[in-house]
């Protein structure tokens, strides 16, 4: 299969907490023109506005638990009917679970979409702790950076849009690292198998900088890497 660029890819970018798949999801939506859909951020939106759904994630997220499929189907269905999806677009963090995934080929079938692929990122747990614990995001634009692993060209300055305020998210302890890798175990596995014996699972080495990690993803994905 090739895929050269401006082609409307629709592409799953999983892989456990901390692997890096925010951060590619920004590589391949600048490189491609493709709508990053971040489940997380979405959710995290909800919080920051300080709506009615809002208020019943925070604790939810703060403990690491994973959210109701119906409420995490309902908000990326409403997001991918947006024009900027026209083109295509990555779903990054959903689905998580072997049901979010046959939804969300239903919701696609119906809309006449097709994934091109889904690209789990694996990295080992320690290297994903330490990830973790030293991450933060651009207030501005949700771009992600590392303490160790991804920093600012700039010290303080945000290479995608030049912002100067940063954060860190309120799950990003330890403790919790711990109960979300056994969750994403428990609950993301199965659709790791579902996705591979559709024959459209990528597998992708996540170690790495991040322009390494990024040309696995290319050559995974047949892609011409012609600018």
């Amino acid at each position: 299969m090739f895929i050269g660029k401006n082609t409307g890819m629709h592409l799953v970018i999983t892989g456990a907490p901390g692997t890096g798949k925010g951060t590619q999801a920004g590589v391949l939506k600048r490189k491609f023109g493709l709508c990053h859909l971040s489940a997380g951020e979405m959710l995290r939106e909800e919080i920051r506005k300080g709506t009615s759904i809002g208020k019943k994630l925070e604790p939810l997220l703060a403990e690491g638990n994973f959210v109701p499929d119906d409420m995490i189907i309902e908000m990326v269905a409403n997001r991918i009917e947006e024009p900027d999806c026209a083109n295509g677009f990555i779903l990054d963090g959903f689905p998580r679970t072997l049901h979010q995934a046959e939804v969300l080929d239903a919701m696609l079938t119906d809309e006449g979409i097709e994934l091109d692929a889904v690209l789990e990122i694996l990295v080992p747990d320690e290297v994903i702790v330490e990830r973790i614990l030293g991450r933060y995001t651009c207030v501005t634009c949700g771009e992600s950076y590392s303490d160790k692993f991804h920093k600012p060209k700039v010290d303080g300055i945000c290479d995608a849009c030049g912002g100067k305020k940063f954060s860190k998210r309120l799950d990003d302890t330890k403790a919790t690292i711990e109960r979300r890798l056994d969750k994403y175990r428990n609950f993301t596995y199965p659709t790791i198998a579902y996705y591979r014996q559709r024959g459209i699972l990528r597998s992708i080495d996540g170690n790495g900088e991040v322009d390494v990690v990024a040309e696995r993803i290319y050559k995974a994905l047949n892609i011409n890497n012609i600018l």
